[in-house]
């Protein structure tokens, strides 16, 4: 593989949502291989198919196989590759179009959630030898019995970056419907900066708070791998955003970006026995059966009792309610509460590492405008607050202010 000059690229739904925008890509292909790129492109499934085809198996049933559901989840993206496919061979680029278990993309048999294991490049380098552009479907995998699997939503940022890492190349760009990445979300702050960089770091902790650009799992890969993440927009040739080490990037600032996580709820167990053991029976209990965990906060009061907070993602809230409610009973605790309405607004930089004071500012910026804090959680690049939701767009407009527009003036 050393004598080709490999580029990955993946495209989200947005960009092969119609056939118009299958003609754009197959353009900007077409480009790369004129200057001598050997391309691999990952798709996604076109448009909104993929929500499509859930409402549909929701008309037929409100529990549908995990199974079943992959296969069916899996048909978008071959639809998307097929159509690249054929775009690309009526302008005389010569392509085939893989699934992912057409070129064994072996993942674990966790469905909706499958874990990628290993990745077979005999097919790809063949095809790329034989000076063909090759199509990969995104989001899908196959397990060792043959199941069809896929990684869950974005998880065809994490093939297009795994596939990266297999084959050798630091080069995958990441084609969405935004120019790159933005120190916040546009929707919510009327003018956020684009990065020219960021480190692998700091985006990591933005996708796992809440940024939608890159799934946090394609993160990890390029991290581990050493991938450049090139984040750009299909719908023009700017350049966009690179993911990087951060001991590669010129600018380095206190916060490059501040986010909100509104897809978590808030439970709390009261008056549990402060004793050694407890928290690890709990998290152990969670972990047994697949709830992710975010944030945890435990606080000791009187009589040798304590009250330990967590968060979960909202769609796991009724299996941990029925968990911590277990260890309620079995613990002697007085009470298991939830609560739904939270955003984690978290205010992320590699700059914290050599600033003083971050968190202070942070916690003052909310006092001023009477947003109470209900729970925090800390890194080295990155402070996270547990707030009621109503105040969510509130704070990331405030934090943005202070450390962000000030900064640009």
């Amino acid at each position: 593989m050393l004598d080709l000059k490999i580029m990955v690229q993946k495209y989200g739904g947005t960009s092969v949502g119609t056939a118009d925008r299958i003609k754009a890509v197959a353009e900007r292909i077409k480009r790369y291989t004129e200057k001598g790129f050997s391309v691999v492109v990952v798709v996604s499934a076109m448009g909104k198919t993929t929500d499509e085809l859930i409402a549909l198996a929701s008309q037929l049933t409100r529990n549908p196989s995990g199974r079943e559901m992959d296969m069916l989840l899996s048909t978008g993206e071959q639809v998307s590759i097929s159509l690249l496919a054929m775009a690309l061979h009526e302008i005389g680029i010569d392509a085939i179009s893989y699934t992912g278990s057409q070129i064994r993309v072996l993942t674990d048999g966790n469905f909706s959630r499958a874990k990628i294991e290993s990745i077979s490049t005999d097919r790809i380098v063949k095809s790329l030898r034989e000076k063909k552009v090759v199509i990969v479907a995104g989001f899908q995998g196959v397990d060792d019995e043959e199941n069809i699997t896929t990684l869950g939503r974005g998880g065809s940022d994490t093939s297009a970056v795994a596939l990266a890492a297999v084959l050798g190349t630091r080069d995958c760009e990441i084609y969405t419907d935004v120019n790159g990445v933005y120190t916040a979300d546009p929707r919510i702050i009327a003018q956020p900066a684009k990065l020219k960089e960021i480190s692998y770091d700091e985006m990591l902790e933005l996708a796992r708070l809440g940024a939608a650009v890159l799934h946090s799992r394609s993160v990890e890969f390029a991290k581990k791998y050493n991938v450049r993440l090139h984040v750009r927009s299909s719908f023009n040739y700017e350049e966009g955003t690179i993911v990087m080490p951060k001991e590669e990037m010129m600018e380095k600032f206190v916060i490059s970006g501040v986010t909100a996580k509104r897809d978590e709820a808030k439970i709390t167990i009261r008056d549990i026995p402060d004793k050694p053991g407890i928290a690890a029976r709990l998290f152990t209990l969670m972990g047994e059966n697949r709830v992710y965990v975010n944030m945890i906060v435990q606080s000791t009061g009187k009589d040798n009792r304590a009250s330990i907070s967590l968060t979960v993602l909202k769609s796991d809230l009724d299996k941990a309610l029925k968990l911590c409610e277990t260890m309620r009973k079995d613990l002697g605790a007085s009470s298991v509460e939830s609560k739904v309405d939270i955003a984690i607004v978290s205010a992320v930089g590699v700059g914290m590492l050599s600033s003083y004071g971050v968190a202070g500012k942070i916690f003052q910026v909310l006092s001023e405008h009477n947003v109470n804090i209900e729970m925090i959680s800390t890194s080295e690049i990155g402070i996270s607050c547990v707030i009621d939701d109503m105040y969510a767009e509130l704070a990331q407009k405030a934090l943005h202010k202070i450390f962000i527009e000030s900064e640009q003036k």
